[in-house]
Protein backbone atom coordinates (compact mmCIF):
# COMPACT_ATOMS: atom_id res chain seq x y z
CA UNK A 1 0.00 0.00 0.00
CA UNK A 2 1.30 3.28 -1.13
CA UNK A 3 1.01 6.22 1.46
CA UNK A 4 -1.45 8.11 -0.31
CA UNK A 5 -3.38 4.93 0.12
CA UNK A 6 -2.97 4.42 3.40
CA UNK A 7 -3.45 8.23 3.76
CA UNK A 8 -6.40 8.01 2.13
CA UNK A 9 -7.84 4.92 4.13
CA UNK A 10 -7.34 6.76 7.42
CA UNK A 11 -9.09 9.64 6.25
CA UNK A 12 -12.32 7.59 5.46
CA UNK A 13 -11.93 5.52 8.65
CA UNK A 14 -11.21 8.55 11.31
CA UNK A 15 -12.51 11.80 9.64
CA UNK A 16 -15.57 13.15 8.56
CA UNK A 17 -16.58 16.68 7.15
CA UNK A 18 -20.19 17.82 8.89
CA UNK A 19 -20.29 20.38 5.54
CA UNK A 20 -20.06 17.04 3.49
CA UNK A 21 -22.07 14.44 5.03
CA UNK A 22 -25.51 14.19 3.79
CA UNK A 23 -28.63 14.83 6.35
CA UNK A 24 -31.80 13.73 6.82
CA UNK A 25 -34.20 15.90 7.71
CA UNK A 26 -36.93 14.88 10.75
CA UNK A 27 -40.32 16.59 10.70
CA UNK A 28 -43.23 16.53 12.84
CA UNK A 29 -45.21 19.54 12.52
CA UNK A 30 -46.08 21.47 14.61
CA UNK A 31 -42.83 21.57 17.19
CA UNK A 32 -39.99 18.97 15.59
CA UNK A 33 -37.98 19.97 12.50
CA UNK A 34 -34.28 19.39 12.27
CA UNK A 35 -31.78 18.09 10.14
CA UNK A 36 -29.45 15.55 11.02
CA UNK A 37 -26.32 14.25 10.08
CA UNK A 38 -24.63 10.85 11.76
CA UNK A 39 -20.86 11.79 11.82
CA UNK A 40 -19.40 9.05 13.52
CA UNK A 41 -21.31 6.17 11.41
CA UNK A 42 -19.21 4.27 9.53
CA UNK A 43 -16.07 5.04 11.34
CA UNK A 44 -13.57 3.36 13.90
CA UNK A 45 -14.88 4.82 16.46
CA UNK A 46 -16.07 2.43 19.06
CA UNK A 47 -16.90 4.43 22.72
CA UNK A 48 -18.18 8.28 20.86
CA UNK A 49 -20.77 9.21 18.16
CA UNK A 50 -21.50 12.38 16.78
CA UNK A 51 -23.63 14.24 15.17
CA UNK A 52 -23.98 17.51 12.77
CA UNK A 53 -27.65 18.99 13.59
CA UNK A 54 -29.18 22.06 12.01
CA UNK A 55 -32.68 23.31 14.03
CA UNK A 56 -35.27 25.21 12.36
CA UNK A 57 -36.19 28.49 14.12
CA UNK A 58 -39.42 28.09 16.76
CA UNK A 59 -38.96 24.05 16.72
CA UNK A 60 -37.83 21.68 19.04
CA UNK A 61 -34.90 19.15 18.10
CA UNK A 62 -36.14 16.02 20.15
CA UNK A 63 -38.59 15.35 23.07
CA UNK A 64 -37.38 16.44 26.35
CA UNK A 65 -35.33 12.96 27.77
CA UNK A 66 -32.57 11.74 29.97
CA UNK A 67 -30.43 9.08 29.48
CA UNK A 68 -29.46 6.46 32.18
CA UNK A 69 -25.95 5.18 30.33
CA UNK A 70 -25.35 7.53 27.71
CA UNK A 71 -23.56 10.85 28.86
CA UNK A 72 -24.11 14.03 26.14
CA UNK A 73 -22.18 17.16 24.95
CA UNK A 74 -23.40 19.61 22.82
CA UNK A 75 -21.51 22.00 20.67
CA UNK A 76 -23.19 25.17 19.12
CA UNK A 77 -21.59 26.24 16.23
CA UNK A 78 -24.07 29.18 15.15
CA UNK A 79 -27.43 30.80 16.19
CA UNK A 80 -29.08 31.19 19.72
CA UNK A 81 -31.49 29.10 21.23
CA UNK A 82 -32.79 28.04 24.53
CA UNK A 83 -31.78 24.90 26.58
CA UNK A 84 -34.75 23.60 28.70
CA UNK A 85 -32.88 21.21 31.32
CA UNK A 86 -33.94 20.32 34.76
CA UNK A 87 -37.11 22.06 34.29
CA UNK A 88 -35.56 25.55 33.55
CA UNK A 89 -34.98 27.46 30.68
CA UNK A 90 -30.82 28.53 29.77
CA UNK A 91 -30.12 29.99 26.99
CA UNK A 92 -27.47 29.04 24.83
CA UNK A 93 -25.06 30.75 22.12
CA UNK A 94 -22.55 29.91 19.41
CA UNK A 95 -19.53 28.81 20.91
CA UNK A 96 -20.98 27.48 24.03
CA UNK A 97 -20.42 23.63 25.30
CA UNK A 98 -22.93 21.84 26.85
CA UNK A 99 -22.12 18.86 29.03
CA UNK A 100 -25.23 16.67 30.12
CA UNK A 101 -24.33 13.54 32.39
CA UNK A 102 -26.62 10.76 32.42
CA UNK A 103 -29.77 10.37 35.30
CA UNK A 104 -33.13 12.21 36.08
CA UNK A 105 -31.44 15.16 37.20
CA UNK A 106 -30.69 16.36 33.87
CA UNK A 107 -33.59 15.83 31.57
CA UNK A 108 -33.11 18.19 28.52
CA UNK A 109 -33.49 19.29 25.15
CA UNK A 110 -32.73 22.28 22.91
CA UNK A 111 -35.30 24.61 21.43
CA UNK A 112 -34.75 26.75 19.13
CA UNK A 113 -36.40 30.11 20.33
CA UNK A 114 -34.71 32.42 17.53
CA UNK A 115 -35.73 33.40 14.51
CA UNK A 116 -32.78 31.96 12.81
CA UNK A 117 -31.65 28.31 12.27
CA UNK A 118 -28.89 26.79 15.17
CA UNK A 119 -26.35 24.86 13.95
CA UNK A 120 -24.19 22.15 16.03
CA UNK A 121 -23.05 19.33 17.33
CA UNK A 122 -24.42 16.10 18.99
CA UNK A 123 -21.77 14.02 20.78
CA UNK A 124 -22.09 10.89 23.16
CA UNK A 125 -21.05 8.32 24.48
CA UNK A 126 -23.10 5.47 22.59
CA UNK A 127 -23.46 2.83 25.56
CA UNK A 128 -25.65 0.18 24.86
CA UNK A 129 -27.91 -1.21 26.17
CA UNK A 130 -29.15 2.38 26.71
CA UNK A 131 -32.69 3.61 28.79
CA UNK A 132 -33.76 6.89 27.94
CA UNK A 133 -36.44 8.41 29.51
CA UNK A 134 -39.48 11.30 28.36
CA UNK A 135 -41.02 13.10 31.46
CA UNK A 136 -43.40 15.23 29.87
CA UNK A 137 -44.87 12.02 27.88
CA UNK A 138 -44.25 9.05 30.55
CA UNK A 139 -42.62 7.08 28.12
CA UNK A 140 -39.60 4.64 28.44
CA UNK A 141 -37.53 3.55 25.75
CA UNK A 142 -35.00 0.78 25.36
CA UNK A 143 -32.40 0.97 22.87
CA UNK A 144 -29.75 -1.46 21.71
CA UNK A 145 -28.46 -3.17 18.75
CA UNK A 146 -31.99 -4.84 16.90
CA UNK A 147 -34.21 -3.48 19.51
CA UNK A 148 -35.82 -0.45 20.03
CA UNK A 149 -38.44 -0.51 21.98
CA UNK A 150 -40.68 2.47 23.57
CA UNK A 151 -43.55 1.98 26.10
CA UNK A 152 -45.86 3.76 28.82
CA UNK A 153 -44.11 3.22 31.92
CA UNK A 154 -47.30 3.03 33.73
CA UNK A 155 -48.39 0.33 30.98
CA UNK A 156 -45.61 -2.57 32.54
CA UNK A 157 -46.56 -5.89 33.19
CA UNK A 158 -45.99 -7.99 36.19
CA UNK A 159 -42.76 -10.15 35.72
CA UNK A 160 -44.49 -13.06 35.73
CA UNK A 161 -46.69 -12.38 33.24
CA UNK A 162 -46.72 -15.24 30.44
CA UNK A 163 -44.38 -17.61 32.38
CA UNK A 164 -45.19 -20.89 32.91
Amino acid sequence: MTPSDKAAELRERLIRNFNDVPRERLLRPPRYDTETASLSDGTAAKKLGAGFDILAPGQIACPYHFHHAQEEMFVILQGEATLRVAGEEVPIKAGDVIFVPPGPEYPHHIVNTSDAPLHYLSISTQERPEVCEYPDSGKVGIFTPGLRFLQKRDAGLDYWDGEP
